[in-house]
């Protein structure tokens, strides 16, 4: 992955959703925390002819546009300073990130976090008290101006960003920072990000899903069984019951492969099935899906090492 050096200004991190993705539109609950091992800030180029600096500063003057219309359209309720943003995109302003895009780890997110922290007018106040009312504010606000990336947003990736902390999603409209458990750094579990070596995208992923939604016994699923067992895993990862938490997973990561398949590259449906089959480690969908990371569970990472050998892993989290 691309490290960078010289960065400027307040840094943005990547995100990993642990468990929610797709459930959290049918109001299951989500975990999401921040994962500083990918991270990006807006920066001017010290080489004017940097293609990847150039690219960025492209996107990101017609993302001041998209901005620009959603608050002609007062469709959000933050003004921002145009007239600094225009001047410093001129300059070559760019997001200069090591997050990987297409991989289901926030990289839109953070460039959403970054243009709000630094231009935004009257910002929501984060000093203090996180009450609920100030996170839901921030998250729809952050939901409409991510949209520009996916089509649709639920906020919660600029909102891990910005924040920079844990974010537990009850339901649509009550979210709040919650603590997770410490990392045993000497412990033999781990969660972990496997790449599939594609990038994928979110908006047709999303589409699919809600065309899927529309046939009752996939809603059924999905009411009964992937949002159930979700619910079930925050609860056990929160409160560190790992015996319960690998007994759901086992079950979530099941229906995943069940009911998602087209979420899932075909060349990884056999490692997928190989994880449920051995119990070495269980994979779920890190965000959208149909590409980039995986997410792994296993409660022997050296086990599951061997087991996905010529694979790379990024640990998360170890416990």
């Amino acid at each position: 992955m691309k490290k960078l050096n010289k960065m400027k200004g307040p840094l943005f991190y990547a995100k990993i959703l642990l468990f929610g993705e797709y459930g959290i539109i049918k109001d299951s609950k989500g975990l999401a925390i921040p994962f500083n091992a990918f991270k990006g800030a807006l920066r001017f180029p010290e080489n004017t002819s940097s293609e990847i600096a150039s690219s960025s500063n492209t996107h990101l003057k017609n993302y001041a546009t998209y901005l620009k219309s959603q608050v002609a359209e007062q469709r959000l309720d933050v003004s921002f300073d145009f007239e600094r943003l225009v001047a410093d995109l001129e300059k070559g302003m760019y997001f200069d990130s090591s997050i990987p895009m297409g991989y289901g780890v926030g990289s839109s997110g953070a460039i959403v976090a970054a243009i709000y922290d630094r231009y935004a007018d009257e910002k929501v106040s984060v000093l203090g008290s996180l009450t609920r009312d100030k996170l839901l504010a921030l998250k729809g606000q952050f939901a409409i101006m991510e949209s520009h990336f996916h089509g649709t947003s639920s906020g919660l990736d600029p909102l891990n960003s910005y924040l920079s902390l844990p974010i537990l999603i009850h339901a649509k409209d009550h979210v709040e920072s919650t603590p997770i458990p410490s990392q045993n750094q000497a412990g033999k579990g781990a969660v972990f990000l496997l790449d599939s070596g594609i990038t994928g995208e979110t908006a047709p992923m999303v589409q699919l899903f809600m065309e899927n939604l529309k046939n009752k016994q996939f809603e059924e699923v999905m009411r009964e069984q992937f949002v159930q067992y979700t619910d079930a895993c925050i609860d056990h990862f929160l409160s560190g019951n790992i015996r319960s938490l690998f007994s759901d997973l086992r079950k979530l990561s099941g229906v995943v492969f069940d009911h998602f398949k087209p979420m899932i590259p075909a060349n990884f449906h056999d490692i997928w099935q190989k994880g449920l089959e051995t119990d070495t480690y269980y994979l779920k969908l890190c965000g959208s899906g149909g590409g980039g990371y995986f997410l792994g569970f296993t409660q022997d990472l050296e086990a599951t090492k061997k087991a996905l050998d010529g694979h790379q892993l990024e640990v998360v989290y170890t416990f």
